[in-house]
């Protein structure tokens, strides 16, 4: 029995004992035009029966502020329906600010997500198929969704990679075990 207790621990003392983790890489490309608004983003993961499991990320513009048309003043949360997947998927059913998940829109560039898997959202995946879903959205602009498949969780580290046309850039998704 001692040499078995001693076997596990030794076995235990060589591997991580941490959940499997998420990164996430996203690039909003710099675009060139007269009129630029940051975008409104939103990332989630998708069941297989396209329903949302987690939502991770949504940036917008949460103060008030004023039309450039009508001068009226009008809460930012009001464009979120522009993230027409997201929005019919989930959005329209969340009480904004969504906790730990909303933050303010970012200017170009690249910008990293990093979730743990023993911490919410990921803590309550359940092992399966699923698609890591990014919706861009910009005022005066385009819109454009990126969906990158994958397993969770992993059984080895996986390095994942999509590109946008337009609205969104590189994208890239490590999972570690």
């Amino acid at each position: 029995m001692r040499r078995l207790t001693g076997f596990l621990i030794a076995l235990g003392a060589g591997t991580s004992l941490q959940a499997a983790s998420v990164q996430l890489t996203l690039e909003l490309p710099r675009i060139e035009v007269s009129e630029y608004h940051r975008p409104y983003v939103a990332v989630w993961i998708e069941r297989e029966d396209r329903s949302v499991a987690a939502n991770l990320a949504l940036w917008y513009q949460g103060k008030e502020g004023k039309d450039a048309q009508s001068g009226k003043t009008e809460p930012g949360s009001k464009w979120l329906s522009d993230l027409r997947q997201w929005w019919r998927r989930s959005g329209r059913d969340q009480v904004l600010p969504l906790d730990g998940v909303s933050g303010a829109t970012r200017p170009a560039g690249q910008h990293q997500l990093v979730f743990a898997g023993d911490k919410p959202p990921l803590a309550t995946l359940a092992p399966g198929s699923y698609k890591l879903m990014i919706e861009v959205a910009r005022e005066v602009g385009g819109r454009e969704v990126v969906s990158v498949p994958f397993s969770w969780p992993p059984s080895a580290p996986e390095h994942l990679d999509a590109q946008g046309s337009h609205e969104i850039g590189a994208v890239r998704l490590d999972l570690d075990p």
